[in-house]
């Protein structure tokens, strides 16, 4: 399989020193007393969010600083080529932060912060893929003082590296089991094939099966991972999909572990009460989990898909580690992201999850903590790891899936990514009101109510 090129660009440690001479009056806050943040915009990319941490203005910003990620711009050949294109007949490319002091959002309509000033990096993205080139790496002034030394001064880290991912487009929607084709510029070469079906919950006690079975038979230890009891009311359960590869042999698998069932009084999935799907990987003649994904359906005004991805050391629930959590839009869809160390795909400073929606890159409002750029899984995952591009409800999807390059050392490594994007484009419909009927290839002929 052959990589397609890709630049990741970021901008990490940050920091802002405010000397005490430039202080305000005092109707206006000064930054070591506030919170202050940035926006970072990239030509027509989303519009990032970060905080940025005030220093005192007599410290120097430490050498030996781990990479903290504030923000993280993913660019495939097409979007280099187009930006190039762009500064041609424009103005050149550069990378625009406005810097604020205050809390970031708005109240009452009025946006909080107060701009303190802005600040452009020239970029030059000709030949970033294939070696990384670093645009700015120290303090720059900021505001409207031209002198350096009364001005406040802001601190970041602006570089890009190549970040070559392999590509995978699905040829219909998983759940009418088509094939996986792998893409590279306009070559598309067939790679997998899904299949999807509806497992017999009545076999949910029966030991583990060989792998020539289908995978969503029920296995011993499948309790301990997710509950399939006979639940009264609405819900979606069954739901299975096998990835295989061109010779037919199954390589990866997507089993609904616990059903998505409408909460007591509502026709929703909520947050306590989540569905969930294992990511099993064929070994020693059986399939083993790989990951576990949750999803459920957001209220409130973003009324997304929210979701929570762990991955299972040793089969062993009790030891899942969260790689990604956020919500996607369901009426848009999105990226659903596993990031580690990008602010705005999954991981913010000091690696730290902190997903982000699909369709604006802003932090979760959940953490799954910080667990060490050291310890296990980080020495195994790092970066960017996947992306899976989904439509929204009632929309033909297609995902699209994106994986590094250094996440995939064999065909099963691909197939598990693959049936992570088919479980998440699914629990789209399995998340759908209750109230609103499912297309005939997800009613589940064993059950009377769908």
């Amino acid at each position: 399989m052959d990589p397609c090129p890709f630049v990741r660009l970021t901008v990490g440690n940050l920091a802002l020193k405010v000397p005490v001479a430039s202080k305000p009056a005092r109707s206006v806050v000064h930054p070591s007393w506030s919170p202050c943040f940035c926006k970072i915009k990239l030509n027509n990319f989303p519009l990032q969010t970060a905080v940025v941490p005030y220093i005192p203005s007599e410290n120097h910003f430490p050498d030996n600083q781990p990479p903290s990620i504030a923000a993280t711009f993913h660019l495939s050949k097409a979007d280099i080529d187009k930006l190039a294109a762009k500064s041609i007949f424009s103005a050149k490319l550069s990378l625009k932060i406005a810097v604020y002091t205050g809390r970031s959002g708005a109240t009452c309509g009025v946006n909080s912060g107060r701009l303190l000033g802005r600040v452009l990096v020239p970029l030059d993205l000709t030949g970033t893929d294939s070696r990384a080139c670093v645009f700015h790496n120290g303090w720059i002034s900021v505001g409207k003082e031209g002198n350096k030394n009364s001005s406040a001064q802001f601190h970041l880290n602006v570089k890009a590296e190549p970040d070559r991912r392999f590509v995978f487009q699905f040829d219909g929607e998983p759940e009418c089991s088509p094939q996986v084709f792998q893409i590279r510029g306009n070559i598309r070469q067939p790679v997998f094939t899904c299949k999807f079906s509806f497992r017999n919950t009545g076999d949910r006690n029966q030991r583990s099966r060989p792998l020539q079975s289908e995978p969503s038979s029920s296995r011993s230890w499948l309790s301990s991972f997710g509950s399939e009891r006979e639940r009264p009311g609405k819900e979606r359960k069954g739901w299975s999909i096998t990835v295989h590869d061109l010779s037919g042999s199954p390589v990866a698998a997507a089993s609904m572990v616990t059903p998505f069932v409408a909460s007591p009084g509502s026709d929703r999935v909520s947050r306590s009460n989540p569905g969930s799907w294992l990511i099993l990987r064929p070994g020693d003649g059986t399939w083993k989990p790989w990951g576990r994904l949750e999803a459920w359906r957001e209220r409130g005004s973003s009324d997304g898909l929210g979701y929570r991805f762990e991955l299972i050391p040793d089969m062993s629930a009790s030891a899942a580690i969260v790689l990604a959590e956020s919500t996607l839009s369901s009426r848009k869809g999105g990226k659903f992201v596993i990031d580690l160390g990008s602010n705005s795909g999954g991981g913010a400073s000091n690696w730290r999850n902190t997903p982000v929606n699909a369709t604006s890159p802003a932090c979760s409002p959940r953490s799954s903590g910080d667990y060490g750029y050291g310890l296990w899984p980080f020495c195994l995952y790092r970066g960017f790891v996947m992306s899976a591009r989904v439509e929204g409800e009632g929309k033909c999807s297609k995902p699209c899936v994106e994986v590094s390059v250094q996440h995939v050392n064999c065909t099963e490594d691909a197939a598990a990514y693959v049936a992570l994007a088919a479980a998440v484009d699914l629990s789209m419909d399995a998340c759908r009101l209750f109230s609103q009927r499912l297309r005939k290839e997800l009613s589940n002929p064993h059950d009377i109510l769908v």
